[in-house]
């Protein structure tokens, strides 16, 4: 698997570990703290070639994804949910500790985030789908960010991912049912 765009990961570990699954080139941002020169580094890559931004499904790889997404609006965006990215006796959460299958479909499944002003899904179809003030409203969440692929969010995230990578009404119908049918089968 050849990736065109070059990917925006945290370390020298996460590197290696997308390199044994797939061809690409990747910039490391070297934890949150960021330099300018790493964020003309890339600039220039996502002019020339495109960005995917690949970080660890942590408070720390999410601060990045944003930070990036400051500088760089365009970048495409891969998640990892933690259960995939979490090394073996719970020692950690991170890209390099993901099975090589498991980044694959990661990089198979990356979205554009779009600057839109009014998405197709409304925050009563988060309150109709349990997805925000219910019981179950974070465990449902967290399934609906594995099955799309969109990261964990919290309840305005949510909103705002479904929309900003342009989730249909239909789509997430399509999920919510599939994750409703799968509690009453627990």
């Amino acid at each position: 698997m050849k990736i065109k765009e070059v990917i925006v990961v945290e370390g020298k570990d996460d590197t290696a570990r997308i390199k044994s699954a797939v061809d690409a080139d990747t910039i490391e941002t070297n934890g949150s703290a960021i330099d300018e020169a790493v964020i003309e580094q890339i600039k220039h890559a996502q002019n020339k070639r495109g960005v995917i931004i690949f970080t660890d499904p942590d408070y720390p790889g999410e601060r990045i994804r944003h930070i990036v997404t400051q500088h760089v609006p365009d970048c495409k965006h891969a998640f990892l949910p933690k259960e995939k990215a979490r090394a073996k006796h719970d020692k950690g959460i991170g890209i390099e500790h993901a099975s090589i299958s498991d980044i694959q479909e990661a990089l198979s499944a990356i979205y554009e985030l779009v600057d839109i002003h009014e998405g197709e899904i409304t925050k009563q179809d988060l309150i109709d789908y349990g997805l925000i003030g219910g019981s179950q409203s974070s465990k449902r969440r967290e399934r609906l960010g594995v099955v799309l692929n969109i990261g964990k969010t919290n309840g305005k995230q949510l909103l705002k991912r479904l929309n900003m990578f342009h989730i249909t009404s239909k789509q997430l119908d399509r999920v919510m049912n599939q994750i409703i049918q799968e509690e009453r089968n627990e």
